[in-house]
């Protein structure tokens, strides 16, 4: 066998090596490390500074869309971790804003009614919005309920932003430790015995997700110290869409 011939069946296998072995987060875990803190606040401004470094990152999921070669976790963890830094990108392009509520009444974009319709994402065909990859791809692909604590649309009474990237090899023990912080936060969840709490409105919007194989409270019960009792009177908190910025 030739050199060339050598050389090029070694760049085949090394292509097709990196096409299923997922893409690195490391240039993300990086950037949360340093700009957010232990209650999911994020230092933007600080971020700013450095927002080639997460443009360059979006550029590598960007040109990087899973393939079926990979494995679920790493086809999970890409997907998580490209919401959440498609909408630290949205922030920093419209800084500085009270909410990211406030990026689509702004702008005005003819049919683009919130922030999340934009499409400014480019993986795949099609340019895509926060929308179709919460709904269209992680919903509609997973069957993981935790991914609503992982997800973070930059609000206050969000779940927290964890200042870790997610990623395939830990991505179960990550979702399960998000799913704990989010159900004992005070100001988003409490529990305050076994028959009463007061909730996040996440567990009403996506209440299906939640009980597709089991009812509410049992479901919260995996994850919270206090146990609710069958049909506890749940009530769910107001939502604060406040920008979750390090004050």
């Amino acid at each position: 066998m030739n050199r060339i011939v050598v050389f090029t069946l070694a760049l085949f296998l090394s292509l097709g090596a990196i096409s299923q072995s997922g893409v690195s987060h490391e240039t993300l875990d990086q950037l949360l490390q340093k700009y957010v803190d232990d209650n999911g606040l994020v230092d933007y401004k600080g971020l700013a500074t450095e927002r080639s470094k997460l443009k360059s990152y979006l550029k590598l999921l960007e040109g990087n869309e899973p393939k079926e070669s990979w494995t679920e976790d790493q086809r999970l963890a890409y997907w998580i971790n490209a919401y959440n830094a498609f909408t630290l990108e949205l922030i920093l392009e419209h800084y500085p804003v009270k909410s990211i509520r406030d990026i689509g009444a702004a702008i005005k974009i003819p049919f683009v009614n919130t922030p999340w319709d934009i499409k400014f994402i480019n993986i795949g065909d099609e340019p895509k919005d926060l929308n179709n990859i919460e709904h269209g791809i992680i919903r509609k692909q997973f069957d993981e309920p935790r991914i609503h604590f992982a997800l973070v649309c930059a609000a206050i009474s969000c779940p927290k932003l964890q200042n870790r990237a997610y990623l395939p090899e830990t991505l179960d023990a990550q979702l399960t430790d998000a799913a704990k912080d989010f159900l004992s936060d005070p100001s988003k969840n409490e529990i305050k015995s076994s028959s009463k709490a007061e909730l996040s409105k996440l567990f009403s919007w996506y209440r299906g997700d939640f009980t597709k194989k089991t009812s509410l409270e049992e479901y919260l019960n995996q994850y919270s110290e206090v146990k609710l009792e069958k049909r506890a009177d749940l009530d769910f908190k107001d939502y604060d869409w406040a920008l979750n910025e390090q004050k």
